[in-house]
C-alpha cells in the first residue's frame, strides 16, 4: 500500500508543475533535480542492503579533508559523478571526496550547470545505524562554453540556483528549493517513487531544539560558550531554554529543525580555527534552504550566503535554524567582542 493518502503528486509531476509558472524555463534544471533523486534512490537502496553486501566499514582510504573514507562514501560518490555527468546538464561537478574539480566525462555535451555535492553526510554514523544523508548545490555556470572552470563552482551562495538534501533515515526523505520555498518528498518503498509530503516547509521562529558537540565546550571562545549557555536558558528574559538535541550529521540535525524549530551550531574551535564545515558543499545549499524556509545561517557574524568562497574545500564555522535563534546567537557573540 503506498503511504500516501489523497492525491499523489510525485517529485516529477511536482518539478514539471512548478516549471510551468516560467515561460522562459527550457527544463533543464527541473531533469537536473530529478537526475539527483534518481542518484538518492540508488544510494538509499544500498544503504538498506550494506550489512548484508559487505559495504559497510572503512574503505581503507582518507579523502581530501584528512578524513577516513567509509565504502558507502566511496560508493555514493560514485554514484552521483555517473548519474551527473552522462546527462549533457553539467559543465562541472565538485565533491567534498575529491580533491580536484570533477570534468564531465569525455565524448559528453556541456551543459549549463555546475553541481557540488557532499555525497554521504555523517558517513561516521554508517556503521550504527544511524541517520546520514546527501546534500548538494547547483549554480548557472559563468564560463561561457566548453569545459567547466573552478569559477564555476566558487560562487557565492546567493547565486544558487537550487539547493536540496536526502536523509536516509526511518524514511529516505528529499528536500530541496529553487528559490520558490521549501518542498519534501518521502520515497515510498512500494512504488520507488519520491512523493510529495512536506509542501512549502516554513521553520518556526523560535525553537524547541538546539544542536551541537559540546565536548568541544572548552575549545570555544568566550563569545560561543556565552550563547550556548544562552541556549541552556541563562538568559531566559531574551530567549528560553531548549532541549539539547545531537546525531552528528548535519542534514539529520538541521531536518529535524527545520520541521520542529531549532538552531544547529558547528562553530569554530582552537583546534579548527576556521570551522569543520564545508562552506560549498554544506553551508551553502543548508544556507539556501533554512532562508527560503523562514529561517536563517551565519557564521557567528556574516550571512553564509554573502561569503564569497575562494577554495574548493574552504571551511566555515556555521550558525544555522530558527530565525531568532541565530539572531540572539550573533548578538550574544557581538556583545562578548564589544565587551573585550
Amino acid at each position: 500500500m503506498s503511504i500516501m493518502q489523497g492525491p499523489i503528486v510525485t517529485i516529477e509531476r511536482f518539478i514539471l508543475d512548478q516549471e510551468r509558472l516560467f515561460p522562459e524555463a527550457t527544463g533543464e534544471l527541473s531533469n537536473l533535480l530529478y537526475d539527483f533523486a534518481l542518484g538518492a534512490k540508488i544510494v538509499a537502496a544500498s544503504i538498506r542492503r550494506a550489512g548484508l553486501v559487505n559495504i559497510l566499514g572503512s574503505a581503507g582510504n582518507t579523502n581530501v579533508q584528512g578524513e577516513e573514507q567509509k565504502k558507502l562514501d566511496v560508493f555514493a560518490n560514485e554514484t552521483l559523478k555517473s548519474v551527473m555527468g552522462h546527462t549533457g546538464r553539467v559543465c562541472v561537478m565538485a565533491s567534498e571526496e575529491d580533491e580536484e574539480l570533477i570534468p564531465v566525462p569525455p565524448g559528453w555535451p556541456q551543459g549549463k550547470y555546475a553541481v557540488l555535492f557532499d555525497p554521504l553526510d555523517g558517513s561516521s554514523n554508517i556503521d550504527v545505524n544511524a541517520a546520514v544523508g546527501t546534500i548538494f548545490s547547483i549554480y548557472r555556470r559563468t564560463s561561457m562554453e566548453g569545459q567547466g572552470v573552478l569559477t564555476d563552482v566558487l560562487q557565492a551562495g546567493a547565486r544558487q540556483v537550487a539547493a536540496g538534501y536526502v536523509m536516509y533515515g526511518s524514511s529516505v526523505m528529499l528536500v530541496y528549493t529553487t528559490g520558490q520555498g521549501v518542498h519534501g518528498f518521502t520515497l515510498d518503498p512500494t512504488i520507488g517513487e519520491f512523493l510529495l509530503s512536506h509542501p512549502n516547509l516554513t521553520i518556526p521562529e523560535v525553537g524547541i531544539y538546539y544542536s551541537v558537540n559540546e565536548s568541544n565546550f572548552g575549545r570555544w571562545n568566550k563569545g560561543i560558550q556565552r550563547a550556548v549557555r544562552g541556549l541552556h536558558g541563562d538568559y531566559p528574559e531574551r530567549l528560553k531554554g531548549k532541549n539539547s538535541r545531537y546525531i552528528g550529521s548535519l542534514v539529520a540535525d538541521f531536518h529535524r529543525n527545520l520541521i520542529a524549530g531549532g538552531i544547529f551550531l558547528y562553530p569554530a574551535d582552537t583546534k579548527n580555527r576556521n570551522g569543520k564545515l564545508r562552506l560549498t558543499y554544506e553551508a551553502n545549499p543548508m544556507a539556501m534552504i533554512a532562508e527560503q524556509a523562514g529561517g536563517a545561517a551565519t557564521d557567528g557574524r556574516r550571512r553564509i550566503l554573502d561569503i564569497q568562497p575562494e577554495a574548493l574545500h574552504q571551511r566555515t564555522p556555521l550558525v544555522i535554524g530558527s530565525k531568532r535563534d541565530v539572531e540572539f546567537v550573533s548578538q550574544i557573540i557581538a556583545e562578548t567582542e564589544a565587551d573585550g
